[in-house]
Order: C-alpha cells, then sequence, then structure tokens
C-alpha cells in the first residue's frame, strides 16, 4: 500500500481500541450485510464493539419514525432525511447519531459520547426534541447496529476484511451516501484499484 496503513498499526492490536473511527470494507469483502460500507465505531473495548453503518440508506424517512412514535414535525426537510440501515443486528432499535445537546439544554436519558463532537443516543426523547425543532444539529438516524464479540473485530482487521481512519465528520453528515466509501479511504491517500486482496500490512 505505498508505505501506507491505517491509522491502528494491527500488528499488535491488544489495547489499541477503534472507538470513534471508520472502518471501511475491503473490496474483496463480499459478505451482503458490509459489502461497501462505512461504519462508525461508537465503542470498542475488550468486551468487543459497536459500531454504525453510515451508507446505506433505507427506502424510508425520518418523518415515518415520527409517525410511528406519535410525533409531528413542521420541517420538511428533516421530515424527508432518509434514515440509515445501521447494520443487521437489532433493526428495529434506532440510533441517533449527532452533535452534542445545544448549550443550556439538558440531553438525552441514554447518550454514548463517541468523542467531544459526536455522540450516539438511543432514548426517544431526542427524536421528541427533534419533532419540536429543539434537537441536536447536525443528527443522522439509524436502525440497527453492527456488533463485534471480544477480539472479533481486531482479528477481521488482521485478515484484511477493514481499513481504519479517524472520523471525517463530513462523511457522516454532508458526503453523499453513494460516495462515502470512497471518500473514506480517500482520507488514507489509498486508491482502492490498487489494494491488494491478499492478508498482510505496509
Amino acid at each position: 500500500m505505498q508505505g501506507r496503513r491505517s491509522a491502528t498499526d494491527t500488528s499488535d492490536m491488544r489495547g489499541a481500541y477503534l472507538t470513534n473511527q471508520l472502518l471501511v470494507a475491503m473490496p474483496s469483502l463480499e459478505d451482503p450485510n458490509f459489502a461497501q460500507t462505512v461504519t462508525l465505531i461508537c465503542e470498542h473495548t475488550d468486551k468487543g464493539a459497536l459500531g454504525i453503518v453510515v451508507n446505506r440508506p433505507l427506502a424510508m424517512g425520518l418523518g415515518e419514525v415520527f409517525q410511528q412514535l406519535d410525533l409531528h414535525s413542521d420541517d420538511a426537510s428533516l421530515r424527508d432525511q432518509p434514515v440509515l440501515r445501521g447494520g443487521p443486528v437489532h433493526q428495529d432499535r434506532g440510533f441517533v447519531l449527532h452533535a452534542p445537546a445545544p448549550e443550556g439544554t439538558a440531553g438525552w436519558d441514554a447518550t454514548l459520547r463517541v468523542s467531544p463532537t459526536l455522540h450516539v443516543t438511543t432514548s426517544r426523547d431526542i427524536l421528541g426534541s427533534m419533532a419540536r425543532g429543539t434537537g441536536p444539529r447536525p443528527a443522522m438516524v439509524a436502525l440497527g447496529y453492527a456488533g463485534w464479540e471480544a477480539g472479533q473485530l481486531e482479528d477481521e482487521i488482521r485478515s484484511n476484511v477493514w481499513l481504519n481512519v479517524p472520523v471525517d465528520e463530513a462523511i457522516l453528515y454532508t458526503t453523499p451516501f453513494e460516495q462515502r466509501w470512497h471518500a473514506a479511504v480517500r482520507l488514507l491517500g489509498i486508491d482502492f484499484d490498487r489494494l491488494s486482496s491478499q492478508a498482510g500490512h505496509a
């Protein structure tokens, strides 16, 4: 890979966790759940990892989620915002990726701090805030998540299943979905066409 590597040296990943990193699927990954995906790692510890796929929009808008929860929003652009397929696990469970709570507000019931500027909330109260126009901006809603057992993600990275790169929030919020896979790997200065599917590290 022309002397470049992912942000973490996978030759020894003991104690190296990937919270607040993007996982970029290698071209050789054919699993239909993850082929050509970009996944935000929200939490990674010695017990495993949880991530949200950020480039697989569902054929539904946020307005449908509001309707299912008996919430109303006057913001047409918010109602039309695509909902993401966050992963194959618990696809009935919602995750909101968002900026921190606006200054002067108390926040929400179940929020995980991924970084100082990126949080993930799973409680319904944040959707109520969004519908009322008092929620965080920017924000993105996903259904389902990707999960790895202890040591599984580390093994997959060693096997050249994924590249990892620090989060660029433009990819999360503004880059068109169909461009996110290539945009994420370009952060490493890598051309997918030149990558080998063989295991090994530069």
